[in-house]
């Protein structure tokens, strides 16, 4: 039997309206050459931009690919709650929900990243250049660990 291949996404929540259509048919394209790749299962930190941005393009090509699976890594449980509709849409497409926190404190998110990158063989990052922040920190965790890194520059 065939390991499971996995892939996550990290990336900045704040990507510019006029950008956004360019960076998801980038997402689109690497996350097909995953697929090519053998890569079947996505894990997504639904935070707004880019996450939520990549849950959608797998739900998407969930509908044409039944070996696909999309896991939601919530950062804690309430953000569970979120009356966003873009993120009840995307919550309700995922095959799996992971709670990496049961309470929210400053560093769940970066717990979050750590514990998707190290489920990961593949990370695609949205990244935007900042050298501060959790794109770039992730990004730097995923190079420590010798992850295949994926950049999309926007």
């Amino acid at each position: 039997m065939l390991a499971i291949k996995t892939c996550c996404i990290t990336g900045h929540r704040e990507i510019p309206a006029g950008r956004i259509s360019q960076v998801r048919q980038k997402l689109r394209q690497q996350v097909l050459q995953a697929v090519e790749d053998g890569y079947t299962h996505y894990i997504s930190g639904f935070a707004d931009g880019a996450d939520l941005l990549f849950a959608s393009v797998i739900a998407e090509l969930k509908k044409e690919n039944g070996n696909l699976s999309l896991e939601a890594a919530i950062p804690y449980r309430k953000r569970l709650a979120s009356p966003d509709a873009a993120f009840r849409k995307m919550i309700r497409e995922c095959d799996m929900i992971n709670i990496h926190s049961e309470k929210y404190s400053p560093p769940c998110y970066m717990k979050r990243n750590r514990e998707m990158v190290q489920a990961s063989q593949r990370v695609i990052a949205v990244y935007d250049g900042r050298e501060k922040g959790g794109t770039c920190s992730t990004m730097r965790y995923a190079h420590s660990q010798q992850k295949e890194l994926v950049i999309i520059n926007i």
